[in-house]
């Protein structure tokens, strides 16, 4: 349920209540903010970047209720009472995880602008289809644009990513 309308700088706000990386938070919101705003200007959150606008180049990648959304469409008072996660959260421990270090050891990056998105998109990947052909990859990932062309590497990062979880169970 939303939290109570309240007034900032003229525009009516709602307290929404979420877990952010596992941790319980609430915030004042515009009702006319996307998910990648609340994260930024609220929690200080960089990792997801508003590049199109549209829901089109995965830059923007979230999770919530572990499923990936387009940040830049998401509104955020639709968060109220779920689960975000965000690449912020892939640092927590203070040890990469397979994809991560697939990634570092493929190059799959060039800018790192888009990686964010990939490598939340590989994770869900991985975990929904752990043994994915590279059809399977392509498919999976083909709403995350990488204006570097580093798309041969990010390919080769998820497939060394889906050995490495492999060997690690």
């Amino acid at each position: 349920m939303l939290g109570a309308l309240t007034k900032d700088l003229g525009v009516a706000v709602r307290t929404i209540r979420f877990k952010l990386n596992g941790e319980p938070v609430s915030a004042e919101v515009p009702p006319h903010w996307n998910l990648v705003e609340l994260l930024q200007n609220r929690f200080g959150l960089t990792g997801a970047r508003e590049s199109c606008g549209q829901g089109l180049c995965g830059c923007c990648t979230v999770l919530v209720d572990g499923a990936a959304v387009s940040g830049c469409l998401y509104l955020a008072l639709l968060v109220d009472g779920a689960e975000v996660m965000t690449i912020e959260h892939q640092a927590a421990g203070g040890g990469l995880d397979a994809v991560q270090k697939a990634f570092i050891e493929a190059g799959a990056f060039q800018c790192g602008f888009c990686t964010p998105g990939f490598v939340l998109m590989t994770r869900q990947l991985l975990d929904e289809n752990p043994d994915p052909t590279e059809d399977d990859i392509r498919h999976y990932l083909s709403g995350n644009l990488c204006r570097c062309g580093a798309y041969p590497e990010i390919i080769e990062a998820v497939k060394l990513a889906a050995r490495m979880r492999k060997a690690e169970r």
